[in-house]
């Protein structure tokens, strides 16, 4: 049986706020054969002046980019979130609780002594599941 990659596609979805570099691609769409597609998102920060403020604009970016391709926060299947100080995760989870609000993804959290831009406190990579149309 012959095997075949699956299509790929790099996207910065002209909707959605653009990447701080160009140098990267917010979005790979990765077709499968039955017609769905797995999303890999980007990691992404957001300005504010706190942990819930960055943490709110990080979900907002991560549903336009997944609104963009057709998907919802409610097709996230697996979460990846960097903060700088452990110890405010609470603060984070209740923001997350906000956004991710029915059967929870799987998830990993780490700590990190520092981001790519200085200000930033938290940074979040997502990957979610679209079925096909």
């Amino acid at each position: 049986m012959e095997k075949t990659a699956p299509h790929v596609t790099l996207d910065n979805p002209a909707g959605a706020p653009q990447p701080l570099s160009p140098y990267y691609s917010q979005v790979a769409r990765v077709r499968q054969a039955d017609g769905s597609a797995l999303l890999f998102l980007s990691g992404q920060i957001a300005e504010g002046a706190t942990l819930a403020e960055q943490s709110r604009g990080v979900f907002e970016t991560i549903d336009a980019l997944l609104k963009a391709h057709g998907a919802t926060l409610a097709d996230v299947i697996n979460i990846r979130t960097y903060l700088t100080d452990i110890s405010r995760l609470e603060e984070y989870g209740a923001v997350r609780r906000e956004f991710l609000t029915g059967t929870p993804p799987t998830s990993m959290t780490f700590e990190v002594s520092r981001l790519f831009r200085p200000e930033a406190q938290i940074e979040i990579e997502v990957v979610a599941a679209v079925t096909g149309g």
